[in-house]
């Protein structure tokens, strides 16, 4: 039981308590006691027994996928024994195995089990007495999703006997669920259950209420809750009325193109087309072309004429992305254009009426671009109108996990996998990295994790983060695993022993390359090299 163990971590002064990735809470049993009287209270005994018996089935699930990374090479007694011995370690109930019987590749199953000391019994005891029915529910549905999850088939499990009807010990049994005569009885539990349908009714009627809300209500595809997200939301969508320029600002991946898209599609022009250039994309020698069009002939290569970006945006919006990036020959153009509502292809003389709603972007500050002659002060003073800073990923961690549900949906799709989530664990570290790429980068995270995560599984942390892996796995081959810093600081510890063991480990496991092992340090190389030469730790590799 070390290796599930060496899986409890407690993060007193963070105020959290990891079992692997999984964060869990210590609940006092009079809480416990609380909760499971409420639900009876509120919901009835039978409902209160199967959305118990739900919430342990989901828990036994998750142990069930932990089981299989932890003891890879176990036999299956072994590895199952992860979902008992994990009950154990998480004060629920002893376990002690009576039979089991499991064939792999019939994916039978049959198990008898004996629990001692069962918080349940105890909770139920102390409110109701002594009861004429089995009351271990969270613990049968645990037992019920950690099998069915661990053997690929749906497994059921029951209680034979309880000590909370006055026996001396809980025994329980488990089978596929088609062994058992009344299965569909027990399986009524493990359907979720529609408590109230008045309050599925009350649901439809709140949706149906905001679908009729108006477009500032309802901007976009956006996704958030952050306070500053909401505030360039409600200013966009003052904006979308009118045909106001709009200039986005903002660090590289904030999502202004998203922005952009929500303010057409908040506008009057929704129904007209949408038309989106990234100017940074374009050579300077081509990018009048692409915005103003061209006249057959008008330079080599011109072998017919074609209409720019402006005219196939007419009577719609038309989005500049990095407008920083124009030449000073485009801006020019563009400055026209947007005073006169006209324009010239390139090769031609006729000027054409546009009708165009412009939204600019850019990741950089104009003002100095002016002061430094790269951009028209005249064509910012045009720009900048109306002008709305999206926020860093890094001031909205509010929204993060919304965030990861919608690209979990998005992704999920496009890749034709599903996943249930992301663990505590993998949360945690995205509501604290600091978000260079922000919310491009969030989205390739999960894309990442959604190609590298089990079917129906979960993303994981070292999945988000492929160092977290390599770091960890450094820690727990110099045997340090996740220590209580108290009891490092014992009389005889020896800090610098214990830097150069880990630098030389890093090293080794780098191959000798100096600037992996500092990754791995989390160092810069150039600290890392000072170091293993001030400690005379011998080396030999490249980088």
């Amino acid at each position: 039981m070390d290796d599930i163990q060496n899986l409890l971590r407690l993060e007193s002064e963070q105020g959290r308590i990891w079992l692997g990735e999984e964060r869990m809470i210590l609940l006092r049993s009079s809480e416990m006691r609380a909760l499971r009287r409420e639900l009876i209270d509120s919901l009835g005994v039978e409902r209160a027994k199967g959305l118990l018996i739900r919430m342990g089935y989901i828990a036994g699930q998750q142990d069930a996928d932990t089981a299989r990374k932890l003891r890879p090479d176990a036999s299956p007694f072994d590895a199952f024994a992860v979902g008992p011995q994990s009950h154990m370690v998480t004060g629920q109930v002893k376990v002690t195995p009576v039979k089991m019987e499991l064939d792999e590749q019939t994916q039978d199953f049959h198990g008898i089990f004996e629990w001692e000391n069962s918080f349940e019994v105890e909770v139920f005891l102390a409110e109701y007495g002594v009861s004429y029915e089995p009351v271990c529910w969270a613990q049968i549905g645990y037992a019920s999703g950690y099998t069915s999850r661990f053997v690929g088939h749906q497994v059921l499990f029951r209680e034979l006997q309880c000590a909370g009807c006055g026996e001396k010990k809980c025994r329980i049994e488990g089978r596929l669920a088609e062994r058992w005569p009344d299965a569909e009885d027990l399986l009524r539990y493990y359907r979720p259950d529609r408590i109230a349908d008045q309050l599925f009714e009350l649901q439809s009627q709140v949706t149906c209420l905001r679908e009729t809300l108006t477009e500032e209500q309802s901007f976009g595809d956006l996704v958030g809750c952050a306070q500053k997200f909401l505030k360039v939301r409600e200013l966009l969508a003052k904006a979308a009325e009118s045909r106001v320029t709009v200039l986005l600002l903002g660090e590289t991946g904030v999502g202004k193109d998203m922005f952009a898209k929500a303010l057409h599609k908040g506008s009057p022009r929704r129904d007209k087309p949408f038309v989106a250039v990234n100017c940074a994309a374009i050579p300077s020698d081509l990018i009048e072309a692409e915005l103003f069009g061209v006249e057959k002939g008008a330079f080599t290569g011109a072998n017919q004429s074609r209409p720019g970006r402006f005219e196939r945006a007419h009577g719609g919006t038309l989005f500049l992305d990095e407008v920083g990036e124009l030449s000073l020959q485009a801006q020019a153009a563009l400055l026209r254009v947007l005073q006169e509502n006209e324009l010239e292809r390139v090769g031609d003389t006729r000027t054409r009426k546009v009708d165009v709603r412009l939204v600019a972007a850019t990741n950089e500050d104009l003002e100095v671009a002016v002061a430094e002659g790269r951009f028209r002060s005249d064509l910012l003073y045009r720009l900048n109108v109306y002008s709305v800073t999206v926020p860093p990923l890094r001031e909205r961690l509010d929204d993060i996990p919304e965030l990861v549900r919608h690209f979990i949906g998005k992704y999920g799709t496009l890749h034709g996998k599903q996943v249930q989530g992301i663990t505590d664990r993998a949360m945690e570290m995205l509501r604290t990295y600091h978000w260079p790429g922000n919310i491009r980068e969030l989205g390739n995270m999960i894309e990442r994790g959604i190609i590298l995560a089990e079917q129906d599984g979960f993303i994981e942390a070292a999945q988000l983060f492929p160092n977290v892996a390599e770091q960890e796995e450094v820690s727990a081959a110099m045997g340090l695993g996740n220590p209580n810093l108290d009891q490092l600081l014992v009389e005889g510890f020896d800090l610098a022993h214990w830097e150069e063991a880990l630098m030389a480990r890093a090293l080794k496991k780098a191959g000798g390359n100096i600037t992996r092992a500092a990754k791995l340090l989390g160092l810069s190389r150039a600290t890392l090299d000072y170091r293993l030469k001030k400690s005379n730790i011998s080396f030999s590799g490249v980088g």
